[in-house]
Order: structure tokens, then C-alpha cells, then sequence
């Protein structure tokens, strides 16, 4: 089963192709880079950040009913995304519809006062597209720290992760 790959025209350009040849790499399935024009729907301006679930429910509508794809799409976006209940999210998955989102607004070192670096940004976006495609592809959240299915609350625990899925998790995964 391929997986799809949407990236927002706002998220950073230039690292679209070595994310999704990443991700390729973890998961062993060829990801498809989908060019669409999508409209990202979902701020709330009390917060300054966009709701996840607001966003997956257009992805929903969007690609399962007016522009059906076949297998599961990972949207990539800059905005800041959260969820009731959590001050921020890294991304977020929606299994049962195939539907995922994963934001760079956190991924940067910039946003931590760090030098820019497009190496590790590429890394964090391909870690975090990967868990969540992974969660699509039927895969829960791992207890392993260095699994890419482990649910990583803060950047040094992203970081930490390697860019690879555990045994089990990639026994789970296999065909």
C-alpha cells in the first residue's frame, strides 16, 4: 500500500523530497507527493494555533469524498496545531479515515531560540510524518524511546528517537 504526502505551499520549502525519501526509509513503503490546493481551515485566535481535528475533518471531506486517493495521506503544514486537552501537538492521526497532519512549527530549532538547521528540521518532520503514517498503517504508539511509534512529548524526546521502527513495531507493520 502506497502513502501520500501533501505539503502546504506555507510549510518550508526544499525538504519535501528528502522528508518524504525519510520516510520511505523508516516505513518501506514509496510515499507519493500529492499537489493539491487545500485550505487549511481551524484557527482559533485565542490561541494563535489551529485545531488538529478541525484539520482532519477537511482532509476527510476532501480526499475521501471530492478527491478520493487511494491509501493514507499525511498532510504537512506550518501552522501550530493543537487538540483539547494538550497545549500544542507535533501532529495527529485519524486511522480510521486515513488522514493525518504534522506541523513544522515546533520542529524548528528556531522556535526554541537554536541555530536554524534544515538537517534537523528534515529529521523531526520525517520522524513525526512516519509515527503518524504509521498510525494509519494500522501501528500504535510504542514503548521503545528510540522507536519512531514512541509518542514524543517534548523536542529532546523527538530527537532522541531514531529514525527507524523497533523490531516489534516493524514485525506489526510487515505484510
Amino acid at each position: 500500500m502506497g502513502i501520500n504526502i501533501l505539503w502546504d505551499p506555507l510549510a518550508p520549502e526544499g525538504i519535501e523530497l528528502p522528508v518524504a525519501r525519510m520516510i520511505a526509509m523508516i516505513l518501506g513503503r514509496e510515499p507519493e507527493l500529492i499537489d493539491y490546493p487545500f485550505l487549511i481551515e481551524g484557527y482559533d485566535r485565542t490561541r494563535n494555533q489551529y485545531d488538529a481535528q478541525n484539520i482532519l475533518d477537511r482532509l476527510q471531506d476532501t480526499f475521501t469524498r471530492r478527491y478520493p486517493i487511494s491509501g493514507p495521506l499525511l498532510l504537512v503544514t506550518s501552522h501550530d496545531l493543537y487538540v483539547n486537552g494538550c497545549d500544542f501537538v507535533f501532529g495527529l492521526a485519524r486511522p480510521a479515515c486515513g488522514v493525518a497532519v504534522v506541523s513544522t512549527a515546533r520542529l524548528g530549532n528556531e522556535y526554541y531560540g537554536r541555530t536554524p538547521d534544515d538537517t534537523d528540521l528534515v529529521d523531526r518532520v520525517a520522524k513525526e510524518g512516519a509515527h503518524e503514517l504509521g498510525h494509519l498503517l494500522g501501528l500504535g504508539h510504542c514503548g521503545n524511546p528510540e522507536c519512531v511509534m514512541f509518542r514524543p512529548r517534548t523536542l529532546d524526546e523527538l530527537d532522541r528517537k531514531r529514525k527507524m521502527l523497533c523490531p516489534a513495531c516493524t514485525r506489526a507493520l510487515a505484510p
